[in-house]
């Protein structure tokens, strides 16, 4: 398993713990809206909720398919925001995670289409092994 510490700086890990500590206990509907359909599912992979990653928290992420879940408000639409994640998701995939991004509406509205995604490209990720 992938040591937290070794990915975010440890001048910030400690504080970023804490608020990951606090996304767990206070999930937006939308997350808790997939983390209970995750749990449901047979994708062959587990996913770890509010989980450090090079100064970042991602919502979800199977460390074992390098695979992260975002699971996006509506403030993800302004310029700044928009330029902040587009960064980080540089970041991510610089070090071999794919990041696949959702909006609440679609969790929450077409959550069979967000899962089925979500094992579309598992089982890709599988066959290019």
């Amino acid at each position: 398993m992938i040591d937290e510490l070794k990915w975010a700086a440890s001048d910030r890990y400690p504080l970023l713990k804490d608020w990951a500590r606090q996304n767990r206990k206070n999930p937006t509907r939308a997350e808790a809206v997939l983390r209970e359909r995750l749990r449901g599912q047979t994708l062959r992979t587990k996913f770890f909720r509010q989980y450090i990653i090079a100064d970042y928290i991602v919502d979800f992420v199977s460390l074992k398919s390098q695979l992260i879940i975002e699971v996006d408000g509506a403030y993800h639409s302004e310029y700044e925001q928009q330029q902040y994640d587009e960064g980080r998701t540089e970041r991510l995939e610089s070090l071999g995670f794919t990041l696949i991004p959702f909006t609440n509406d679609e969790v929450i509205l077409q959550t069979d289409h967000v899962i089925d995604k979500i094992k579309e490209i598992l089982h890709e990720q599988e066959q290019y092994k």
